[in-house]
């Protein structure tokens, strides 16, 4: 009889605090917290427990396809063929927990993986997701030796605090997506100075009034700046969508991004349903930032003053925080 373990990892920016966590219904469980490191060691690292831990035959389910491709894919096998090498010829990420997972995988000769997807109503999913996710924002693991849901009562307690967000002021913060931000890669210096200056704007607020929080739609450029500068100033923020599966057609190093923030996220508030068409899509935008609009009391917009769709939202929202509405103008990135 094969046992099935959900697993899953979780981390407060990349870097940044992180945790994981593996549960097998009517069996064990365990939850740990790093403080400083990666999503991708974080699902690695929930996989790799559940092998330790769990004994006889046995199925990792997991949403991150990092973990599963490895193993379906068979890619290890190419990675060892190559000296610890990828395809590329670099050296393979997070080694040092790949090799003793890999060759714990081949010893044991009982383990298979299925790919499972994130945040779609899968009950053993969602309470492996709430463990990791706890552990990362606690900095503490849990464990315990028969798992049913009344084990998350006491953590859902916990993570209900997050009900409490909107008491506070709640700022709107949205703007230019890429080139505007210095181009689309993850990192440069017109993105890595904007998101220190909401940070900067975010924890000036919370010393006004600590029940602060940020609406953010996460979507490219400014709104996903938004989601990290919240974490780099410990204020949270809830994620904004204008349908489920809005981050579909991205690239898949910006999706990764985009589920990273998604789960740091203290709520999710999810707005219409998918568009079919782009007169759909420009409606499904426009009734989230009519949402955004409602339940906002002010707005901070990385805008360069010159983009009309955008001045058009600074208008909307001006009227609707009666004035309250900071603009950033994005620096040069020459």
């Amino acid at each position: 009889m094969t046992t099935r373990a959900y697993t899953d990892g979780a981390c407060s920016g990349n870097p940044g605090p992180g945790g994981w966590a593996f549960v097998v219904d009517s069996g064990p469980w365990a939850s740990g917290a790093v403080a400083s490191t990666t999503n991708q060691r974080m699902e690695l690292t929930a996989a790799f427990e559940a092998v330790r831990r769990v004994s006889g035959p046995l199925e990792i389910v997991s949403d991150s396809t990092y973990v599963v491709n490895c193993f379906a894919q068979k890619w290890w096998e190419g990675w060892i063929a190559r000296g610890w090498k990828n395809s590329n010829r670099k050296p393979v990420a997070n080694r040092d927990l790949w090799e003793p997972f890999i060759d714990l995988v081949n010893r044991r000769g009982d383990v298979r993986f299925a790919w499972v997807k994130g945040h779609s109503g899968d009950r053993m999913n969602e309470a492996a997701d709430l463990l990791a996710t706890t552990a990362a924002a606690e900095q503490k693991g849990r464990s315990g030796v028969r798992f049913d849901d009344g084990d998350l009562s006491e953590i859902s307690d916990e993570a209900s605090a997050a009900e409490g967000v909107g008491q506070g002021p709640m700022v709107v913060v949205t703007g230019h997506r890429p080139t505007e931000l210095g181009g689309w890669d993850l990192a440069n210096p017109v993105a890595d100075s904007l998101r220190r200056q909401l940070a900067e704007i975010l924890r000036a607020k919370k010393q006004v009034d600590p029940g602060v929080a940020v609406l953010t739609g996460l979507g490219l450029g400014a709104e996903m700046l938004a989601a990290e500068a919240a974490l780099m100033a410990n204020v949270p923020y809830v994620a904004v969508l204008a349908f489920e599966g809005i981050d579909e057609r991205w690239p898949p190093a910006t999706r990764r991004r985009f589920d990273q923030l998604f789960s740091s996220a203290a709520r999710v508030e999810i707005v219409g349903d998918p568009p079919k068409g782009k007169e759909a899509f420009a409606g499904a935008m426009r009734r989230r930032d009519e949402w955004l609009s409602r339940n906002g009391t002010e707005a901070i917009m990385i805008w360069n003053r010159h983009d009309a769709i955008l001045g058009r939202l600074h208008d909307r929202f001006d009227r609707a925080f009666e004035g309250g509405v900071w603009v950033i103008e994005p620096p040069s990135d020459d």
